[in-house]
Order: C-alpha cells, then structure tokens, then sequence
C-alpha cells in the first residue's frame, strides 16, 4: 500500500483501520503496522486517534470496533471541533421564524451558542436539545413526540415523523452518523435516518453539519440525500483536501 506524506498520510492510515474495523470488527497493532509499513508506535497513536473520535476501543494489541454511542457517550467526543462547528453554525441561525434542530451532539452545541434570536421557534427530536434550549432569550423550543432510540438519544418512530411533517421550517440543521460523497447522510438506524428525512422534506434549505471524523465513514441507514443537502459544515477550513469529495454537492463551509 502506497502512503502519502504529511497530513494525507495520518487520514489515509486512519480511513484503513476504520475499513478494516467495519469489516472485521478489530484490528491489531502489529498486522496493521505490516500492511501500512510504518512502526507499531505510529499505529498505536491512530488508534488512540480513532478511539477519541468515538469509532474505535483500545484493547491490549490493537482495538474493536464500537457501536452507536449513547447521546451523553457523544458529548465529550470531537469536543473541539464540535465547538468551531456551533460558531460556524450560529451565523445561519434566523433572529426571527422557524428552524428545526435534530437530536445530534453537534447541533445541541448549537443550541447553546443562539445569541441573537429575537422570535425564533425552534423544532427538535432531540429531549436534551430541548432542554437546553429552556430559557435562551427569544427562542421558543418545541418537541416532536415519538418513541426514545436509546443508543442516539433522539425521538423516532411514527408519532416523531407525523409530527415533523407538520412543520414548515426556513432550515434544517442536522449532522449524521457518516456522511458518504455519492449517497449523502448516513445514520446508524433507519427510524433515526426516517424521521431525518421527513424534518428535510419541510425545510427550506438543510444545513449538514459534521466532524471530519465523519467524512467518508460507513453506516447502516441512508439519510437525507444531497440533493436536499444546501450546505455542508465541518470545522475544517473549506480549501482542506479533505473535503475536496464534497465540493459541488453542496457549499462549503
């Protein structure tokens, strides 16, 4: 296997240990050491890497792939980028109408960082999103109803999508479990992915916002596709190679 230098080089190393974790459902430091031709040292801070970014759990010799998080589980991972994401974010919140927040980590970020809203209702699947939006100054939070997914933390089922068909909201900002540059948003259920869709179907314009952890991941159940994907937020500045897959399918930002 051919390894590039610098930057390219680590997402490279990283994007094939997550292939090989999905596939396998482990890896181990030395059989990945081999197959990338670099030292076992360098293979341990990947993993380390990867398991701060919430896709992986360290073992002794290597790592195993982890499944859905639980909503608190996600808080703490990407904290970083997920805070130059909400600033990015903020700036596209309206003073005044209607928007819809999903139930993600990220966009609860968000939800904290509206500072400027004057009369805005805000729509949302997620309970804790809900509550942290209690008492922000001229915002009005509203939530669906519908059944509790335990590993996402989010309302789903019919209930949640029949009362998000009800909405007609200026955007959608939502991120996703993965995010794939031929299909769009993947999610790690296809109730979390349904009731996504719905929200999409009665916004304006839809804002994916996501880690670069995300970028070209895998995940069960397809989400909101790129056509209805207006703008794509990462924390990464938009000229990063990165997320040159991306370019075209939405703006960048």
């Amino acid at each position: 296997m051919s390894i590039l230098q610098g930057t390219l080089a680590s997402e490279e190393r990283l994007g094939w240990l997550r292939e090989q974790l999905q596939a396998d459902g482990s890896v181990t430091i030395a059989a990945a050491a081999a197959a990338l031709g670099v030292s076992e040292m360098t293979i341990r801070r990947d993993l380390a890497e990867l398991e701060d970014r919430g896709t992986a759990r360290r073992v002794r010799g290597g790592a195993t792939a982890i499944g859905p998080q639980s909503f608190a589980a996600r808080r703490h991972i990407a904290a970083r980028a997920k805070s130059r994401i909400a600033s990015k974010l903020a700036r596209l919140v309206p003073h005044t109408g209607a928007v819809a927040f999903d139930a993600s980590s990220t966009i609860m970020r968000l939800a904290t960082a509206v500072t400027a809203a004057r009369d805005l209702t805000v729509i949302t699947n997620g309970p804790d999103t809900f509550a942290a939006l209690q008492g922000m100054p001229g915002i009005n939070g509203l939530l669906t109803g519908g059944r509790l997914e335990p590993s996402t933390g989010s309302l789903v089922g019919p209930l949640a999508c029949r009362s998000a068909a009800q909405f007609a909201v200026q955007t959608f900002f939502a991120s996703a479990a993965a995010i794939d540059a031929r299909t769009g948003a993947l999610e790690t259920t296809l109730d979390e992915a349904e009731v996504k869709r719905v929200i999409a179907d009665g916004a304006g314009s839809v804002v994916l916002a996501v880690d670069s952890s995300k970028l070209g991941g895998h995940a069960i159940a397809l989400g909101i596709e790129w056509e209805r994907v207006d703008t794509l937020v990462t924390e990464l500045d938009p000229g990063d190679a990165r997320i040159a897959p991306y370019r075209g399918l939405a703006e960048l930002l």
